[in-house]
């Protein structure tokens, strides 16, 4: 599937990244980030797609950040496009701003609360960008058949399908790794969120928590069972992230992953 800047999916070929933090807190604090990943992921020949939010519609609390709004934070994602020739990725939570937010993203993101939502899955498919669905966390890996058709009944088929790990109890997630075969056998690339998979939805009350040192190990997991791409929110700082800061990793060690990421990749890849 071609997605954009000559950047493909495919399950077979080698993996891509979508990579940023969490939500934005700044324009500085984006483009220091896209310019680290995109100076990494050049080193390395891997192709990066920038990822950040202009709102968390979903945070546990009232009173936690959400983000700059739609205006202000397409504004930023245009400057990473501009100055460092990146396609960048964003969720949407409501249909009426699918159009605004393709005019400026090259991929369009579902988030896995809302991936079951008629009206949001379809007017992503009827902008005809590239779509990557969250799985909801309520979901089975088979449910996603039902998600994938209601998107292509707009006769848009550029979809890909992400794995975030399940419910387990309360607070906690856990991955089945079979889902990816199983989002596999739908006929579309699966990419595996590493760091939304660790997180503990709402374990602090007021905010979620997570254990990011499990992301690593949920990353070559996946990546040995050959998927399309790896999906990481990475922060410069992520103690003072003003989202998801027990999950998100730092953008200092970031490289060391992605040379680990890239060499399971070459083998499993290198072997079918």
């Amino acid at each position: 599937m071609e997605l954009s800047n000559n950047i493909s999916a495919s399950n077979e070929a080698q993996f891509f990244l979508i990579a940023g933090p969490c939500v934005i807190e700044s324009e500085e604090q984006v483009l220091e980030t896209a310019r680290e990943l995109k100076e990494i992921t050049d080193r390395h020949d891997i192709d990066l797609i920038f990822k950040s939010s202009f709102d968390k519609a979903n945070r546990s609390s009232i009173s936690s950040y959400r983000g700059p709004g739609m205006e202000r934070g397409l504004e930023i994602l245009q400057r990473v496009k501009d100055e460092y020739e990146l396609p960048v990725i964003t969720d949407f939570h409501v249909p009426e701003q699918a159009d605004q937010v393709a005019d400026v993203v090259d991929i369009l993101q579902i988030p896995a609360f809302l991936s079951r939502q008629t009206d949001i899955l379809t007017a992503a498919g009827d902008t005809g960008l590239p779509i990557n669905v969250k799985k909801g966390q309520f979901l089975s890996a088979e449910g996603m058949d039902n998600v994938v058709n209601k998107i292509e009944s707009t006769g848009n088929e550029r979809v890909m399908l992400c794995e975030r790990g399940a419910m387990f109890g309360y607070n906690n997630l856990v991955v089945d790794m079979r889902n990816l075969d199983i989002m596999k056998d739908l006929g579309k690339p699966v990419v595996f969120d590493t760091t939304h998979s660790v997180q503990r939805p709402g374990a602090r009350g007021d905010s979620s928590g997570g254990d990011r040192r499990f992301a690593s190990t949920l990353a070559r997991a996946a990546l040995g069972a050959g998927v399309a791409g790896i999906f990481a929110e990475v922060h410069p700082d992520p103690s003072s992230a003003k989202c998801d800061a027990a999950t998100q990793l730092p953008l200092d060690e970031f490289e060391s992953l992605v040379k680990q990421w890239k060499a399971i990749d070459a083998t499993v890849k290198n072997d079918q």
